[in-house]
């Protein structure tokens, strides 16, 4: 999956699980390019707010945009930084 492709993924899946009154992602992939460990798969910064983090912790709140993104953990993503909005 190509970069831009990934980006529409992981905001389509936040958009559909979320519904996010904020969403701003950022592919930082080729900061990082050459991490073996990566194997092809990116790196991603993303900035949300949505009404489902109300009254939830942070680690709760981390565990929702994990859970949106599952199916893409695996192969396409290789590191996630969430920065919240409330």
């Amino acid at each position: 999956m190509q970069s831009e492709e990934r980006v529409e993924a992981i905001r389509a899946l936040l958009s559909k699980q979320l519904n996010p009154s904020i969403l701003e992602i950022e592919d930082d992939s080729a900061a990082h390019a050459g991490h073996k460990s990566a194997g092809g798969a990116g790196h991603f910064n993303i900035k949300l707010a949505s009404s489902q983090f109300e009254d939830k912790t942070l680690i709760q709140q981390h565990r929702l945009v994990y859970a949106a993104l599952d199916e893409m953990m695996e192969s396409d993503i290789h590191a996630l930084s969430i920065q919240v909005v409330t």
